[in-house]
């Protein structure tokens, strides 16, 4: 992890950074989440699945709305 002297940083830097800190724990989960699916789907395509066929995300097919009997 990097040292910063946090003191030799001018005020709009600092604010700059902790702009760049709040977005980047913001957004933690979703990096983390994007990274485990790019990683699952690399091990699914080795073994010659996709990862919606083994999670079983098939699709339904859609029904027409029916009109009321009334």
């Amino acid at each position: 992890m990097a040292d910063y002297d946090l003191e030799a940083l001018s005020l709009p830097e600092l604010k700059k950074m902790q702009k760049d800190i709040a977005k980047a724990i913001s957004t933690f989960g979703d990096r983390q989440k994007a990274e485990a699916r790019t990683k699952l789907e690399a091990v699914a395509n080795e073994m010659g699945y996709s990862l919606a066929e083994l999670l079983g995300a098939v699709s339904k097919p859609k029904r027409a709305p029916v009109a009321p009997k009334y």
